[in-house]
Order: C-alpha cells, then sequence, then structure tokens
C-alpha cells in the first residue's frame, strides 16, 4: 500500500478524532513540534535500566498542533534482507524488523494536572494497538519529553525520551 493512500485512509479518522477531546485534557498545543528520540529505555523489575532499542536508537515524534501525532522509534541494529525482499526475508530477519520498531499515529491529549498523556492510536505497526487509546505519565522539562508506558506482562516499563528540535 502506498503511503498517499496510508494517509487518504486515516486522515478523516484523525480529524473526528481529534475534535473529541476529553474532559481536563486538550489538545497538545504545548507539545506541537518536532521532536527526536533520546532514548528508548526499559525498566525491569529489579529496577535496573536496560536498552530497548539497542545502543543507538532511532526515532521521530511528529505533534500538530490539533494533537495528530505520528511516532516512529527503530533500533539501529536491525538486520538487512539479504534478499533485498522483504517479502522473502528469513525468520530471524521478519524478527527483528518487527522487535525492532514501533510505529503509530493517531491524536494526542495532554492532562497537565494528572501528568499524563493519552495517545489516540489510528493505526499501528503492532496491530493489537489499533483503536486503543495509551496513557502514559510524563514529564517535560528543558525542551525533554519524557514518558513512561504502563508495565508489560513481565514486568517491564518501557520509558522514552525526546528532544524538541524545533
Amino acid at each position: 500500500m502506498k503511503i498517499g493512500s496510508i494517509f487518504r485512509q486515516g486522515f478523516p479518522g484523525m480529524l473526528l478524532a481529534a475534535s473529541m477531546v476529553p474532559g481536563g485534557a486538550s489538545a497538545a498545543p504545548s507539545l506541537a513540534g518536532t521532536w527526536t528520540l533520546v532514548a528508548a529505555d526499559v525498566q525491569h523489575p529489579d529496577g535496573t535500566i536496560g536498552r530497548d532499542y539497542g545502543a543507538d536508537p532511532k526515532g521521530l515524534l511528529l505533534i500538530d498542533p490539533h494533537g495528530n501525532y505520528s511516532l516512529q522509534i527503530f533500533k539501529s541494529e536491525r538486520l538487512r534482507f539479504a534478499s533485498n525482499d522483504k517479502a522473502t526475508g528469513t525468520p530471524d530477519e521478519f524478527r527483528t524488523a518487527v522487535l525492532g520498531s514501533s510505529t503509530h499515529y493517531g491524536t494526542l491529549t495532554v492532562d497537565p494536572a494528572e501528568h499524563t498523556l493519552a495517545f489516540h492510536i489510528v493505526n499501528a505497526s503492532y496491530p493489537n494497538w489499533v483503536g486503543q487509546t495509551q496513557t502514559r505519565s510524563y514529564q517535560l522539562k528543558e525542551g525533554e519529553l519524557s514518558y513512561r508506558v504502563p508495565p508489560r506482562p513481565n514486568g517491564d516499563i518501557p520509558i522514552s525520551v525526546w528532544r524538541r528540535v524545533d
């Protein structure tokens, strides 16, 4: 599917969702802009911190003044497909491609009083997230946005840190 058709299919839903902001929360004008990934860490149940997407993860978070967002996180060390054909990768190539990336888009609402972000996910690389609202506690200081994802089934807590670039 071409990128243009993805946006044509998802954009009307994004506009509708952007107009439906829950009470107490607002669209994300204070977060509007371009953000680059600083860290994609994970806090393990024993308190130690690991690198969820490797030592040098790459990512981009775009937020417009109406709260529409697009987020991409990639592990730098993903395997390249030896066949140079996405449809004929090996099991290891498919595994690292999927586990080495996290992408989703939709609308974002912010509740400054509760220090929470709510990602209203329209579409995602992980299909189970489509249509979900995911809430994260956040901090915003000195041009850096950090948030903690609710714990995974194994107790790990992903932590994302973004730096404003515009």
